[in-house]
């Protein structure tokens, strides 16, 4: 049993003239004996709360930041009207701070052998999936003195997507690719690319694309036509390891690198190249592999929802055997990882040699804009230490990624916002240069 608030009012004001007239355990006795039996009867007259029946329904998953609606239907099988709070709990993480209250609790009224639906709406802030807690109700007597109060498991899980708002990039790199692909009247040819037709030489054509056994056949000057390597194999490496757990703003720098995985991966879909997923520290925490190019995003998505980093120093020997167990033939490995001098001198360049041996190596790495901000600081001694920190730590990446491209790796430096379309402008050149 549960008393509510009036009933603590009710015995305060009784308390009065008792204290006043009649003070003593006679005079409490008159007040409460009379309150506590219409207590029992609005106990006994409230609609059973274990009896209830409820179901959930609605979204199972949501990319993070959106909103999410789920429904709970809540039926009432007894012959008493239910009169009830309900609170709908889900962990700390599934509303943005200080919605939790007015978004979880929900007052309800159902009469006998109906049912009511209340619609909860979650607002996530972080990655993941999200399960329902325990739905607690309240059921309230007709006097509102006492009431019923009972818990119901009702499971449900919304997983929380990546964001991918790098996707406002698409559209740009899309037209870039349409021009490398010769579909505009933009025509480019590299080492390496593949033939696609035969059309009429132009004013501006370059001569040596001039096709002079097709100019033989006909009457006119044909000039050959080229386009980017098709049906290459890209495989996207996440590092999960310690280093990808360091907030670059208000986020992991692995939330970064995933967004400008996603980006990489819907171009590459669209160029007609296959795309795999490895999510890698000390052993395996998601693989992709064989989707085709309309379910290949949804399960990138599906598998980079749970990723989180791990504390731990990255397996770099282990990393590059995983790559190459899924990389059996030929392909542009990018792998998400640090700049950060150790973990390259340590773990990833005595390996690296056995990666570049049979494949383009491509590494996409997450710059803090804060040392940025820190190297151009002026204006007082504090500041000029903080720039003389910030140019230091440039100048260490820099030379950690000029000691990479020694070994024939391309190397992607910048931050979160930029990441993305530096990431696929790399990809676009190597596609038209014929490398991939």
């Amino acid at each position: 049993m549960a008393l509510t608030g009036r009933t603590a009012l009710i015995a305060a004001l009784g308390s009065v003239p008792v204290g006043v007239w009649a003070p003593g355990w006679a005079g409490l006795l008159a007040v409460n004996a009379p309150l506590a039996v219409a207590c029992a009867c609005d106990y006994a007259l409230a609609a059973p709360v274990r009896r209830l029946l409820l179901e959930r329904s609605g979204a199972t998953s949501a990319r993070l930041g959106e909103r999410v609606d789920l429904t709970l239907t809540v039926t009432n099988p007894s012959g008493r009207p239910l009169r009830a709070r309900l609170r709908d709990a889900w962990p700390p993480s599934s509303w943005l701070p200080g919605t939790e209250t007015e978004a979880s609790r929900h007052r309800l009224a159902v009469p006998p052998g109906e049912r009511r639906r209340v619609v909860t709406r979650l607002r996530p802030t972080r990655r993941g999936d999200r399960s329902a807690d325990r739905v607690t109700i309240r059921s309230y007597g007709p006097l509102g003195l006492a009431a019923r109060q009972g818990t119901h498991r009702v499971p449900w899980t919304v997983r929380v997507l990546p964001p991918f708002t790098s996707r406002k990039h698409l559209p740009s790199k899309l037209s870039r690719l349409r021009e490398l692909d010769g579909r505009t009247s933009v025509l480019t040819r590299g080492q390496g690319t593949e033939f696609d037709s035969l059309r009429e030489y132009v004013p501006g054509d370059d001569t040596r694309s001039i096709d002079w056994r097709a100019t033989a056949r006909t009457s006119a000057v044909a000039v050959r036509t080229w386009r980017p390597e098709r049906d290459r194999h890209i495989l996207l490496v996440l590092d999960t390891g310690r280093t990808s757990a360091g907030r670059v703003g208000d986020a992991p720098r692995l939330d970064a690198s995933m967004d400008a995985a996603l980006l990489l991966a819907a171009l590459a879909s669209r160029a007609g190249d296959r795309v795999d997923l490895l999510a890698y520290d000390r052993r395996v925490r998601a693989l992709v592999q064989g989707r085709t190019a309309r379910d290949m995003l949804p399960s990138l998505v599906d598998a980079m929802a749970t990723l989180e980093p791990e504390l731990l120093e990255t397996d770099a020997r282990g990393l590059t055997a995983a790559a190459l167990r899924t990389a059996s033939r030929r392909s542009l490995v990018v792998l998400f990882t640090t700049l950060d001098a150790a973990p390259v001198e340590e773990g990833l360049l005595p390996v690296l040699a056995r990666l570049t041996r049979r494949h383009t190596v491509l590494v996409a790495a997450v710059a803090d804009p804060f040392v940025a901000r820190m190297a151009a600081s002026r204006g007082s001694t504090e500041a000029v230490y903080e720039a003389a920190a910030g140019a230091r730590a440039e100048a260490e990446r820099q030379r950690t990624a000029e000691r990479l491209r020694r070994h024939g790796v391309v190397v992607v430096d910048a931050t979160p916002d930029r990441l993305p379309p530096a990431l696929a402008d790399a990809y676009l050149e190597l596609k038209a240069a014929g490398r991939l």
